[in-house]
Parts: structure tokens; C-alpha cells; sequence
């Protein structure tokens, strides 16, 4: 048994790049677990510095000096920042309360009338005794949830006062991080070996791939939820922004955010419409939407930026998910792609190791 780990870890860890490179991924995995938290304003503020940065070398090629260039690109995320403040969230807010006050209470009711015919038409297989015990049991849940929120509503200006600043915060630091974008990296670099042909690699594979994946996933945000806003609002269907931003951002998820957002969609266009042919032609658009960005926008944005099989991809969403919920969604492909630069690119003694399968 020993001389078994003693192979493998010759195997394994037989290059000193290979030791460095397991510190720096424990390294980031403890400060993402225990101070994630905390430094969540630093994180975020990273993140968004560089996927910007890809903008700010443009407008440099383009002639733009550095400072000219940090300074447009950091006014866009300014203003784009405000207007998802000031007119999407607002928006989105009071679409949602109108959804919950005036739809939600015609969903349990038409559901309560379903539930009691059940025991005429299936008698053998339901009892109303079984129905008015789960009617009991949602207007319980349902009376508690209200209760929820109303303590949730008075104890909610801690989490306001932590909002507000994380809002201030993030500006500054994104500012800073393009500003100072080159000092930072140095520093960085100096906490490294000199010799880091395997951190280099892996590198420029994550840089390529991640950047190009999460630019491409804003552009598909933005091109699904405005052609699903547009398509909506011709149709006259209600509550158009809130079902725009869900549809753009189920975009976040593949395979299965497009299933799951297709059912406040559906519920929706029935309230309004009934069984007609109002109702099917909104899940006609609403399914030549989702066509068009499956079979032409995502190939035309993805081509190149993430070569994962689609089982590696959802069991990355769903294992990041269930670690570090919406972040974890949302960061499940680029972590994926790390993980198969890493394995890729590990140091070996016997050989190389066999590569993630590729869609």
C-alpha cells in the first residue's frame, strides 16, 4: 500500500510546478469558503475589472491612451450600474408584487377548484379527505410564508445598510482594479516561482476561454432578454420586463434554465389569455426564441470559448450550485474550465493524464 502512494505521488508530484499550482488552488478555495463573505465587494469588483479589461485593451488598440480608455469603459459600467438600478429593478419590483397580489391569488384558487373535482372524475385513486388535507396544508404554509416576510420586512435594514455599501464599494474597487491593473498583476507575480511554464499555461488556456465564455454569456443575456421583451410587449402580454429579465437570465443555466422559466411564461400567457389562440401563439414566439438562441446565437458566441461535454456541464451547475447557489450557477462553467485546464496541463511523470471529453 505504501509504495502504491509512493508512485502516485511520484506521478503526480514529481514537478515542483505541480506542488505550487496544488497551494494556489487550496489557497483560493479556503479564502473563497471562509472569508467568501467578507470579501464578497473584492471578489465581485475582480471580476468585473477583468472581464472590462477585455474592452479597455480594445479602445487602447484603437488609440486611446490608458487613462482615456479606464475612464470610458469605467463611466459605461457607471452607467449601465445606474440604469439597472434606477429603471430594470424598480421594474422588476413592482411587476413581481403586482404578479404575487393579483395573479397568485387566482393560481390558488383555479388550483384549490382542480384539486376538489379530482375525487369525481377519480374516485379510485383520490379521496376528498386527501384533498382538504393538502388544501389545509398549502394555506398553512402560505399563512406562514406571509408571516416570513412581514419579519423579514422589519428586520430587513442591516441587510440595506450591507447592500448600500457593497454598491458603494464595488465602483471604487473596479476602478482601482483597471486603473491599476498592471502594479496589481506585478505584485501578484512576485509571490510566484520564476520558473511557472505549468501556472502559464493554465493561465492563458483559462484567460482565453473564461473571458471569451462570460463576455459572450452577457452579450446572450442581453440579445435574449431584449428580443424576449420586444416579442412580449407586441404581443401585449403582461408583466413583460419581469418575464424578459427571467428568460435572460435563465440563460445563465443551459439546458435547464430555458425549461425552468418556461413555466412562469406558460402560467402567465394562460391568466391572460385562456386556452386560445393568444396564448399559443406567445409559446410559439416565446419557443422560436429559445430555438434561435440554442441553435444560432450560442454556437455563433461559443464556437470556441468552452469545449465541455454537456454531462460535465450540468454536473458542474448542479455540484456549484449546491456549494455556492447563484454565484455557483453562474461561475459553474468558468470553474468547470479550470478544473479541465488544470487536469489537462498537471505534470506527469508516466505520460500525460486523459483529457476532459469534449462536445
Amino acid at each position: 500500500m505504501l509504495d502504491v502512494l509512493k508512485g502516485w505521488f511520484h506521478a503526480w508530484f514529481s514537478d515542483e510546478e505541480a506542488v505550487y499550482l496544488l497551494f494556489l488552488l487550496l489557497a483560493g478555495l479556503v479564502v473563497v469558503v471562509l472569508f467568501g463573505g467578507m470579501l464578497a465587494p473584492v471578489l465581485t469588483a475582480l471580476v468585473l475589472a477583468y472581464l472590462m479589461q477585455g474592452l479597455v485593451a480594445q479602445l487602447n488598440r484603437l488609440g486611446l491612451s490608458s487613462g482615456w480608455s479606464v475612464n470610458l469603459v469605467f463611466l459605461l459600467f457607471l452607467a449601465a450600474l445606474v440604469a439597472v438600478l434606477v429603471v430594470v429593478m424598480p421594474l422588476v419590483w413592482r411587476q413581481t408584487v403586482l404578479l404575487v397580489r393579483d395573479q397568485l391569488p387566482n393560481i390558488l384558487h383555479s388550483s384549490e377548484n382542480w384539486l376538489r373535482g379530482l375525487p369525481e372524475r377519480y374516485p379510485e385513486m383520490v379521496s376528498m379527505e386527501q384533498v382538504n388535507t393538502l388544501v389545509n396544508i398549502t394555506q398553512r404554509e402560505l399563512a406562514q410564508f406571509g408571516q416570513s416576510v412581514l419579519t423579514l420586512s422589519l428586520s430587513s435594514i442591516p441587510s440595506l445598510l450591507e447592500i448600500l455599501v457593497f454598491l458603494v464599494l464595488v465602483p471604487v474597487l473596479v476602478f482601482f482594479f483597471l486603473k491599476d491593473r498592471a502594479a496589481l498583476t506585478d505584485w501578484a507575480l512576485s509571490f510566484l516561482p520564476a520558473r511557472r511554464r505549468i501556472l502559464s499555461h493554465v493561465w492563458e488556456e483559462m484567460d482565453q476561454q473564461i473571458a471569451n465564455y462570460v463576455r459572450g454569456k452577457a452579450v446572450e443575456i442581453l440579445l435574449v432578454g431584449g428580443a424576449t421583451f420586444l416579442a412580449f410587449l407586441v404581443l401585449g402580454l403582461n408583466y413583460t420586463v419581469l418575464l424578459a429579465v427571467l428568460v435572460g437570465l435563465s440563460v445563465l443555466i443551459p439546458y435547464i434554465g430555458a425549461t425552468i422559466v418556461t413555466l412562469p411564461v406558460a402560467a402567465v400567457a394562460y391568466l391572460q389569455f385562456g386556452w386560445s389562440g393568444d396564448f399559443a401563439l406567445v409559446m410559439v414566439v416565446y419557443g422560436v426564441i429559445q430555438f434561435i438562441d440554442g441553435n444560432i446565437l450560442v454556437p455563433l458566441l461559443f464556437s470556441e470559448a468552452v469545449n465541455l461535454h454537456p454531462v460535465v456541464i450540468i454536473t458542474a451547475i448542479l455540484f456549484f450550485g449546491g456549494v455556492w447557489g447563484l454565484w455557483g450557477v453562474f461561475f459553474a462553467i468558468p470553474l468547470a474550465t479550470l478544473l479541465k485546464a488544470v487536469i489537462n496541463a498537471w505534470p506527469r511523470r508516466q505520460g500525460r493524464p486523459e483529457q476532459i471529453p469534449e462536445s
